[in-house]
């Protein structure tokens, strides 16, 4: 214990902010800063909202536990206020953050190199609806292009619906994502450092896996081991290294793949600061791969030296 606390120095949980993933930022940050003392740690939690160079420099912080989800967290703002004061911190840097924030610019790029992902076009008020519907193939997935943990995101098949989902995911973000639905069973890639932990399948009762399924319903059903073969398996992890490779991130994150209905393996999204809450998947990978939370949390920390 004394080792690590000389290790790490003084360590900062940044959590709560001011996004709309605020709720579940404060439980990743309370998670994260119990885990830490349990480990001996001197940690301080710190509630991120105005003032955040200020509060950055009162602590003489020594190490930054990332904890804030969505805008001002994982989009490289914080990542970029951090860099000014030279203070290290977990995961991805401002660039790579920013890119993975953006789920219209990764999935560009990961057409353009050849990674597979469902077919998507952005949204506004001067879209012809009917048109996106058929390019999309008649059931189409929105979301905002710039949010986290399924807000905003509705599941439409008519260009009514479609329009009254965009208006929805604006209240969000100025620019919206719509992208075929696809019909296959859903998972996610922890990547921890270069490694890409046991896989997880998703099975949730609701059309699509929305905010209710993840943070709320004790319905969803978690399979981790996901049940894949071994060659299944690496074919999953393979490409979830590549696709966060490909955006430039760096020590953690969880990658989300979607299966269509032949079983074909495409991209969702990258997330480069995940939940760490009770319903949270990158502790269950951490589990299935024989890591508790404490020491997956440490690693986490050992991977921002």
């Amino acid at each position: 214990m004394t080792s690590l606390a000389s290790k790490f120095g003084k360590v900062g949980v940044l959590y709560g902010g001011l996004s709309s993933e605020r709720d579940i930022s404060l439980m990743t940050g309370d998670a994260v800063y119990r885990a830490l003392c349990e480990c001996g740690i001197d940690a301080i939690a710190i509630d991120i909202q105005q003032d955040v160079v200020e509060a950055l420099t009162q602590y003489k912080l020594d190490l930054v536990f990332i904890a804030l989800h969505g805008t001002g967290g994982e989009d490289g703002t914080i990542q970029s206020a951090l860099e000014d004061l030279a203070i290290p911190y977990t995961g991805s840097g401002v660039a790579a953050s920013a890119l993975a924030m953006d789920k219209v610019r990764c999935k560009q790029l990961w057409k353009d190199i050849g990674l597979p992902t469902a077919d998507f076009a952005t949204l506004n008020e001067h879209s012809d609806w009917q048109a996106i519907i058929d390019q999309l193939g008649g059931c189409v997935v929105v979301k905002p292009a710039c949010e986290g943990s399924s807000m905003g995101m509705s599941l439409v098949e008519t260009p009514q619906q479609l329009r009254k989902a965009w208006q929805l995911a604006a209240k969000y973000d100025t620019k919206v994502l719509a992208e075929s639905q696809l019909q296959g069973a859903e998972y996610t890639s922890t990547v921890l450092g270069n490694q890409a932990l046991p896989s997880i399948r998703i099975q949730s009762q609701s059309a699509f896996y929305d905010y209710e399924a993840k943070y709320i319903s004790n319905k969803t059903q978690y399979f981790c081991p996901s049940g894949l073969s071994e060659q299944r398996e690496s074919e999953l992890s393979q490409l979830s290294l590549k696709a966060f490779e490909s955006i430039g991130c760096s020590g953690w994150g969880r990658v989300d793949l979607m299966a269509d209905a032949q079983g074909n393996l495409h991209l969702l999204e990258v997330n480069t600061v995940p939940g760490m809450t009770s319903h949270s998947l990158v502790p269950m990978a951490a589990k299935a791969s024989g890591m508790e939370f404490e020491e997956l949390v440490c690693r986490i920390l050992q991977e921002a030296l």
